[in-house]
């Protein structure tokens, strides 16, 4: 056996190239071919130690002739793909034969070549498999450390970033484990008096509107952890390790310092670690009705793509769009106000994989490998869009539900038309500023040029024909599960939103539409963040940290923000920044009970207008894919399909989404608060 490593005096090469062949004239000429063109050469005339430099190694492709003695080129591939899934197999041989073609492509080889092949020609391989490897990493979600400096190094590349986890640690030990302030200590030993307007700040959790009258919130908590031998100071710390468990978590999701479905982990640790709840009640606090729904809807819109129902319903939805200019200043506002009375995840669950189908499309045509500002544009237009229908409507949410019921607590719960005629005006402004904020940012870097998305969707429903029994069977199973999104109400009196789903996956299971191996090609690492988020959403509000943090930014405002219109700009800007990292429902149940009472004691607001402000900013959950269901649905869809490359990133929500909700309160604040309400109510 020979080999060694060549780089022929000149500094390493980017490429690292394993040739693996036991004839050793062939060999050593390639290897020195090889290296004065450049690349970083390692050789062996056997198939095991070509599986031992892999692992120790990690080159970006490997040569391998298919017909070696004692171990075959096959074998070996296997083998390979089995302890480094990324690397590139360029399958050698002189004895080729469509029939072990076949064989090395159904094991994921990359190319297969002839020997002799010309250089050139391999040369030309080499690199396309080398550029290959950087997608099969991100498939398999393998970090790609670019800078070999110590700074480099630590602040590492996306899902594995050792600085911020390092910050997190920090972070996480100076929130969790200091001292609780007094202010924390004093709020968790306030219980219920039964008047509503001393109470107020305890209406909103359901938790605590079942607390009995003298029972403290830390007495409430302490009894649903099941923890017998607690005082206020035990809840104290219960919250400040939720607290800090929000930090963290919000920190990595925001960077990528972790995989995001390693954090969706790291929160229930936390709360396992700590004992912020036992067991059972953090299992529990991950199983909510809102993560079944993402479940579900993701294996569902599976199931349409593989009818190809999902052509149809586009042209259904997007047949006006001849445009990008349509789409956005068109299609978007449209999207909005649907929002306002329908389902929002429904519909970015309906119209983001068209969306993506229009999108490779586009980069095919246009000959290229990806366009991210079309992406970009469309996946995060269409999740803007449906957020910003939140306000226009009660039943935009269930978050609007929580609000109605927080001011009926003081007999003064808006009808659903005096809600519309607050609200409504501000979703198609809105969304039309969304579209011109994209417009503005982005059109000029679309890659594709002018593109008609009618037509693309067209094109694409003609290709299948005329509709299939399938996707009749499909269409009626989908009108049943929107029919029942509709009608069945939610919580404990209903179906919920995860029920009408699941039935649907089973009957397109019954019909043979859709089997297990399709639901399993969900993004399951979403399902798993969503699943945390409402589980620290619950931890939050459960020990009272949720509300000693609105307690302590209401009490920091300045006296102008205490009264008046400027209690909405206040109340607003609080929740707008909190339902990033909370579930929209869990913002208002912490931030509306506190600001309705506020506003009856001012006296120079009305608290429905305070109310309201609150329930409109908690749709502002742009910036994290966490704040709402339809980034977390919309997040997992965008990809590309023939690839598996994330076509919009964590950043890109961060990036655009912080423009997005700021842009949003500056509409709420001037729009509708000083001028609408306050011109023309």
């Amino acid at each position: 056996m020979s080999e060694h490593l060549s780089n022929g005096g000149a500094a390493p090469a980017i490429v690292k190239i394993l040739v693996v062949d036991d004839e050793e004239r062939f060999r050593e000429s390639l290897a020195k071919r090889l290296t004065l063109r450049g690349f970083l050469v390692e050789h062996t005339d056997s198939g095991e130690e070509a599986i031992r430099l892999a692992r120790t190694s990690k080159p970006d492709v490997v040569l391998l002739d298919r017909k070696m003695p004692k171990m075959p080129g096959e074998e070996v591939l296997r083998e390979l793909k089995k302890i480094v899934p990324e690397v590139q197999v360029i399958m050698l041989t002189g004895h080729a034969t469509m029939e072990s073609a076949a064989a090395s492509g159904r094991m994921d080889a990359y190319a297969y070549l002839t020997k002799p092949c010309e250089t050139d020609q391999l040369i030309t391989t080499i690199e396309a498999a080398a550029r290959e490897k950087r997608r099969a990493m991100a498939r398999h979600e393998i970090p790609v450390v670019e800078s070999k400096s110590l700074l480099g190094r630590f602040w590492g590349t996306h899902g594995s970033r050792p600085g911020i986890v390092a910050l997190g640690a920090v972070l996480f030990c100076l929130i969790a484990l200091t001292p609780a302030p007094d202010s924390l200590l004093a709020m968790l030993s306030q219980g219920k008096t039964g008047d509503p307007l001393r109470d107020g700040a305890i209406m909103g959790h359901p938790a605590y509107q079942r607390m009995k009258s003298g029972e403290t919130i830390a007495a409430n908590y302490l009894a649903a952890a099941k923890i017998h031998d607690g005082d206020a100071a035990r809840a104290a710390k219960s919250a400040k390790v939720m607290m800090g468990t929000l930090t963290v978590a919000a920190l990595f999701w925001a960077t990528g310092a972790l995989p995001i479905g390693f954090t969706a982990f790291l929160v229930g640790l936390l709360m396992y670690l700590f004992g912020v709840f036992p067991p059972d009640l953090v299992a529990k606090a991950y199983a909510k009705d809102a993560v079944i729904f993402i479940m579900g809807v993701l294996a569902f819109a599976v199931g349409i793509a593989k009818t190809g129902l999902d052509r149809r319903i586009g042209l259904l939805l997007l047949g006006t769009s001849k445009s990008l200019t349509r789409f956005l200043f068109f299609f978007l506002p449209l999207l909005g106000v649907a929002a306002a009375f329908f389902s929002e995840h429904a519909l970015v669950a309906f119209v983001a994989p068209i969306l993506i189908v229009v999108y490779m499309s586009a980069v095919r045509t246009a000959g290229i490998a990806k366009d991210h500002a079309l992406a970009v544009i469309f996946v995060l237009g269409i999740c803007f869009a449906a957020n910003m229908g939140g306000p226009g409507s009660p039943a935009a949410g269930g978050r609007n539900a929580v609000m109605v019921g927080i001011l009926a607590e003081y007999n003064m719960a808006p009808s659903f038309g005096e809600w519309v005629k607050h609200g409504l005006p501000f979703v198609p402004v809105m969304a039309t500023v969304i579209a011109l904020y994209f417009f503005i940012v982005l059109r000029r870097k679309v890659k594709v040029g002018e593109i008609d998305i009618a037509r693309i969707v067209r094109r694409e429903s003609e290709k299948i024909g005329k509709m299939s029994g399938q996707e009749w069977i499909t269409a009626g199973v989908l009108a049943i599960v929107i029919v029942l999104w509709i009608i069945s109400g939610e919580g404990e009196e209903g179906i919920g939103m995860g029920g009408p789903v699941l039935l649907g996956l089973v009957l397109l299971s019954i019909f043979r539409i859709m089997s297990w191996r399709d639901v399993n090609r969900i993004s399951w690492d979403v399902v798993a963040l969503y699943a945390s988020a409402c589980a620290m959403g619950a931890g939050l509000a459960s020990t009272g940290a949720a509300l000693w943090l609105a307690q302590s930014f209401i009490d920091a405002m300045p006296v102008y923000f205490t009264h008046g219109t400027g209690l909405c700009v206040a109340t607003s800007a609080f929740t707008g920044v909190c339902t990033q990292f909370m579930s929209d429902g869990a913002t208002v149940s912490a931030i509306g009970p506190l600001a309705v009472p506020m506003a009856t004691m001012a006296g120079d607001i009305s608290p429905v207008q305070v109310g309201l402000a609150t329930a409109f900013a908690s749709s502002f959950a742009n910036c994290l894919i966490i704040g709402t269901p339809n980034n977390a649905i919309a997040y997992s869809l965008a990809k590309d399909y023939e690839t598996g490359e994330q076509l919009v990133t964590l950043g890109d929500f961060l990036k655009h989404g912080l423009v997005v909700t700021a842009l949003a309160l500056l509409v709420l604040w001037f729009g509708v608060f000083y001028l609408y309400w306050g011109q023309v109510l």
